[in-house]
């Protein structure tokens, strides 16, 4: 079936609704999320009355260190649960892309840096020698060939290579 087109100004309307329930309903979650605080709070640390002799300050103030303690070791054990679960979740994700077979490669965009600004970028202020890529390149000197040397009639040189036993010095020449 065709669905109806809806006009802008009902859409508009539509629009303010659902921003009036969704702000209703964020207030009300904040209120309750108060109320849950505070209820917590009760429960657990309840009013301090506090006492006017020294030792009963100390009997406090040990109390009060175990709770501490206590509520430490609590921590570090949620702590520990969630790092290990994280660990855990990162494994089986990457599990699930090594099935999956196919990895996304992002497409590449061609930088051009020279090698000093690349040795900046990567090392930051440790990079004080400039790098001269041309001076690190070996010298090589070409070899002059023997045949290039001989300086002589080119027509004399072919007429000794001529006919077979020409060909058999160009053969004993190569060996």
């Amino acid at each position: 079936m065709a669905e109806k087109k809806v006009s802008t100004s009902r859409k508009n309307q539509i629009k303010s609704l659902m921003l009036q329930i969704s702000q209703t309903i964020l207030e009300e979650e904040a209120q309750e999320a108060k109320r849950e605080k505070i209820r917590h709070m009760e429960e657990n640390c309840p009013s301090v009355s506090i006492p006017g002799t020294m030792p009963d300050l100390q009997e406090l103030c040990r109390k009060i260190h175990k709770q501490i303690d206590l509520l430490d070791e609590e921590r570090y054990d949620m702590e520990n649960k969630v790092n290990k679960s994280d660990k855990e979740i990162d494994d089986l994700r990457m599990k699930v892309q090594d099935l999956k077979g196919k990895f996304k490669k992002p497409a590449l965009k061609r930088v051009r840096m020279s090698a000093d600004d690349m040795l900046a970028a990567l090392l930051g202020s440790k990079h004080k020698v400039s790098m001269d890529l041309r001076a690190n390149l070996k010298q090589v000197k070409k070899e002059v060939k023997e045949e290039e040397k001989q300086t002589g009639d080119w027509r004399k040189n072919i007429e000794d290579k001529a006919g077979m036993g020409g060909r058999k010095k160009m053969f004993e020449g190569e060996v």
